[in-house]
């Protein structure tokens, strides 16, 4: 039974997705970073390894139970995005001079009358979110394609912002949408694609139904020249009329001189060609050029194909508004975006959460100097873990615990936890420090409670919806860490 599911329910699920982020009980979501150490080849407490690829190379995310628990594992920090983080975005295309842009057409994909072959656009595409029937111009504006001058090559950018249609020296339509905003090009524009929003000028301009285009598909034979007019456009709607120019019989061009309102359907009779002097034209057939619901520039996001979010967040160094929760002394190669974690078993809200664990060390014995990434041990609990950062000013050891051996779990296959006044060591520079298991204080904003502070993101809470390998980020207090995650529905 074939069936499909159509690119406005792409657009319902982004818009709902988008939604969730400024709803009066919507969920709370998450950045996290985390994989301070280098990928490579790990052993698991049964003796299986398990090859993650390399820094240059990480290998791509299971969609599996264990990959999302793993997640936990060696994250270091989250930080929230709040609605104004998020935005619709489309596919970035920058108007270039000698390019051959797509037009809109309502019918990519749709059998051309007559016999079995689809309607293409110039570049091949079968679908119109897959033409290139939009750009934006060298001034941040955007604009819609409405006809490419049967497949000719620009050479005059669109500068203008009338609302009316656009017509260029190189004979291309366009329609004017929007222009980025000044925000929007700052959090928003990458490389790849930028931000998608409706100019309430545009919309409330927009005429539902009004044809602005009709296309020659066969020029026909036998017509009387001249430009006739008074030509109706039939169809579900009203009030539109064209003029058709004949030249050696055929029909050489078409204009639209009543946009008329209505039209979901179409088309333009021969016999009424005939009868404005056309003479006895056969074998013509145009295309009326359908717009969208509402008219062009009437819902930007819909139009333009916005079942794409850009969600954007910025790590600013440490964070120095929560001390502590995002290191700068590591590195990370892990991104994650987790829905609606909990903290101490609430349902989190903070800007940012710690994800790592720690132990205030004693300053007496004076302790060693920990390496990031060395593993620690504690010889009578038997406990293992990955130094993520030493606090040498404030006798921090910051760590995390895996389910591999060497990183977490110890020699009996078990992830013991650090506790007690036991000495941990480093297993690469040697470096000793004993807990201080008296300490119940707040040091750097990090709450102790006999010497050990747990993670304030509370571990396999919330749901990982998105995790991302990469190569190693450097981080540093002075430096500032741009995210910006594509989510295509």
């Amino acid at each position: 039974m074939p069936a499909i599911i159509t690119n406005k329910f792409r657009i319902h699920m982004s818009e709902q997705f988008q939604e969730s982020f400024s709803e009066a009980s919507g969920n709370n979501y998450y950045l996290g970073i985390g994989r301070p150490q280098p990928y490579g080849t790990l052993t698991r407490p049964d003796g299986r390894t398990d090859n993650q690829g390399t820094d240059a190379n990480p290998i791509t995310p299971a969609d599996s139970v264990i990959e999302e628990t793993a997640c936990y594992d060696d994250l270091l920090a989250a930080k929230r995005i709040t609605s104004s983080d998020v935005s619709f975005v489309i596919p970035r295309r920058n108007w270039t001079s000698g390019t051959v842009y797509d037009m809109y057409r309502h019918d990519y994909g749709n059998r051309i009358t007559g016999g079995t072959s689809t309607q293409t656009s110039t570049s091949g595409a079968t679908n119109l979110f897959d033409a290139t029937f939009y750009i934006k111009n060298s001034a941040n504006r955007v604009y819609k394609c409405l006809d490419n001058n049967n497949g000719g090559t620009v050479s005059d950018e669109p500068t203008a912002t009338t609302t009316s249609v656009i017509s260029t020296s190189d004979n291309y339509k366009w329609k004017y949408m929007y222009t980025l905003s000044a925000a929007q090009q700052s959090s928003f524009l990458s490389t790849d694609f930028m931000a998608v929003a409706t100019d309430s000028t545009v919309s409330g301009d927009a005429i539902n139904g009004e044809i602005n285009i009709i296309k020659i598909k066969s020029a026909g034979t036998g017509g009387t020249d001249g430009t006739h007019t008074s030509v109706p456009i039939r169809g579900d709607g009203s009030s539109g009329v064209c003029s058709v120019t004949i030249a050696s019989g055929a029909v050489t061009a078409v204009s639209v001189t009543t946009k008329g309102t209505g039209y979901t359907y179409a088309y333009i009779r021969v016999a009424d060609i005939n009868t404005a002097g056309g003479g006895s034209l056969t074998g013509a057939e145009l295309d009326c050029i359908i717009e969208p619901q509402g008219g062009h520039g009437f819902d930007a996001v819909k139009e333009l194909g916005g079942f794409f979010l850009m969600l954007n967040q910025s790590l600013e160094g440490t964070e120095t508004a929560n001390t502590g929760d995002y290191t700068a002394s590591n590195d990370f190669r892990k991104i994650v975006l987790i829905r609606d974690p909990k903290s101490s078993g609430s349902a989190a809200t903070a800007t940012t959460l710690r994800a790592t664990k720690a132990i205030k060390i004693a300053s007496s014995p004076t302790p060693g100097t920990f390496q990031a990434d060395e593993k620690i041990t504690q010889a009578t609990t038997g406990a293992v873990g990955k130094v993520v950062e030493w606090d040498s000013a404030n006798n921090i050891l910051y760590y995390i615990q895996t389910g591999f051996t060497d990183a977490g779990v110890d020699s009996n296959g078990n992830k013991s936890a650090f506790s007690g006044a036991n000495v941990v060591t480093g297993a690469t520079s040697s470096a000793t420090g004993t807990p201080d298991s008296s300490s119940s204080a707040t040091v750097n904003n990090v709450v102790f409670s006999s010497g050990y502070s747990t993670a304030e993101l509370d571990e396999n809470s919330g749901d990982v919806i998105y995790i991302e390998n990469r190569a190693p980020i450097v981080r540093a207090a002075d430096q500032t860490e741009n995210i910006k995650l594509i989510i295509e529905f």
